[in-house]
C-alpha cells in the first residue's frame, strides 16, 4: 500500500514540475504572451471584408475584429496588433484555424457542419442564398427557371451546396472569387451567380447596380454570419462575445459610435442599405437571449433607431 501511494506521490510531484508549455495553450494565453491577434479573411466580401479605393483593408467584420481586438487589450493589459492572413480558398479557413495557424475568422456563414469543428460567435448579421443576374438572363429565380442554367459558384461554398439542393439540373460553373464571377457573368459564360445576398449586392455596388438584381425574393438558405474561433477556447469566445454584444447593444441604444459604425456599411447610406428598423430588431432578437452588457457613457444620436 505504501509502495503505490509512494509511487503516486511521485507521479504527482513529476506533474507539477512539467514545464507549463506540456500543456496546450489557450488562445487567449497566446495573446497575452505574443500581443499578436491572427485572423483570416477573404478580400472579396463587400461589405465584409475588402480593400477599398485607398487599398485598405476595411468593412463591417474588419470593425468587429477591431472591437475584439480592444476587448482583448483591456482583458490582457498589453496591445494587441492584428496579423492578417489573406485565405482565398475557403476550404482553407477551418483547417488553418485548426492547425492553430489563425485565431479568428469573422464574415463566416454558420452550419452545423463547421459547428463540428470550430466554434461560433453570435451572429451578427443575417443572409442568405440568392442569385445575381443581369437583367433578363433568368426571370424568377425558381427551381424550373434554373434547369440548364449555368450558375456561377465558389467551390465548396454554400451557395453551391444550396443550387445543388434546390436544382440538380443546372449547370455549375466553378470560380475563385468574386472579380472572376463577375467577369464571367458579364462576358456571358455564365447565366447568374449564386452566393451571399449581401455580398453579391455589395460586389455588384462596385461593377454596375444597374446591370444586376437578385433572385429570388426569398433566399434558397438562410443563416447567421459570425466570426469563427478555435474549439475549447471559452475565455477567448467569451471575449468575442461581448465585443459584438456591446455594439448590437449599443446600436439598439442609440449610441453614436456605434450606431455610425454599422449604418456605414449596412445602414441607411451605407455600402448596402438596410433599413434601421430591421437592424435594430435583429441586434433585440440577439440581445435578449444574452445578459445585457453595460455601456460607457457615449453621445447618442437624435431620436429613436425606430
Amino acid at each position: 500500500m505504501y509502495q503505490k501511494l509512494a509511487i503516486a506521490a511521485l507521479g504527482l510531484i513529476f506533474a507539477m514540475a512539467l514545464p507549463r508549455a506540456s500543456w496546450a495553450e489557450t488562445v487567449m494565453e497566446k495573446i497575452a504572451r505574443t500581443g499578436v491577434l491572427r485572423i483570416g479573411t477573404r478580400l472579396d466580401t463587400i461589405p465584409y471584408s475588402y480593400v477599398d479605393n485607398k487599398k485598405q483593408l476595411v468593412g463591417y467584420s474588419i470593425d468587429i475584429v477591431n472591437l475584439i481586438k480592444q476587448e482583448i487589450e483591456g482583458k490582457t493589459g498589453r496591445p494587441v496588433t492584428i496579423q492578417v492572413e489573406v485565405i482565398d480558398d475557403l476550404g482553407q479557413m477551418i483547417p488553418k484555424m485548426m492547425a492553430s495557424e489563425i485565431d479568428l475568422a469573422c464574415g463566416t456563414q454558420f452550419t452545423w457542419q463547421r459547428e463540428q469543428y470550430v466554434d461560433f460567435s453570435i451572429p451578427y448579421s443575417l443572409s442568405g442564398i440568392r442569385l445575381l443576374t443581369k437583367k433578363g438572363n433568368i426571370s424568377q429565380g425558381t427551381p424550373e427557371s434554373l434547369v440548364g442554367k449555368r450558375i456561377g459558384v465558389v467551390p465548396k461554398s454554400l451557395g453551391e451546396a444550396a443550387i445543388k439542393t434546390v436544382q440538380p439540373k443546372a449547370v455549375l460553373v466553378s470560380f475563385k472569387g468574386a472579380e472572376d464571377g463577375f467577369a464571367a457573368l458579364r462576358d456571358g459564360k455564365i447565366d447568374a451567380i449564386a452566393g451571399d445576398t449581401i455580398i453579391l449586392a455589395g460586389n455588384a455596388q462596385r461593377v454596375d447596380p444597374e446591370a444586376f438584381h437578385l433572385l429570388p425574393t426569398e433566399p434558397y438558405a438562410r443563416y447567421g454570419v459570425a466570426c469563427m474561433v478555435p474549439e475549447n477556447n471559452s475565455t477567448f469566445l467569451n471575449s468575442v462575445n461581448q465585443a459584438i454584444a456591446k455594439l448590437m447593444q449599443g446600436y439598439v441604444v442609440g449610441n453614436k459610435k456605434y450606431v455610425d459604425m454599422v449604418n456605414k456599411w449596412i445602414g441607411p447610406k451605407g455600402v448596402i442599405e438596410l433599413p434601421p428598423e430591421l437592424i435594430q430588431d435583429y441586434f433585440e432578437t440577439i440581445i435578449i437571449s444574452h445578459e445585457q452588457i453595460p455601456l460607457t457613457k457615449s453621445p447618442t444620436v437624435t431620436g429613436s433607431q425606430k
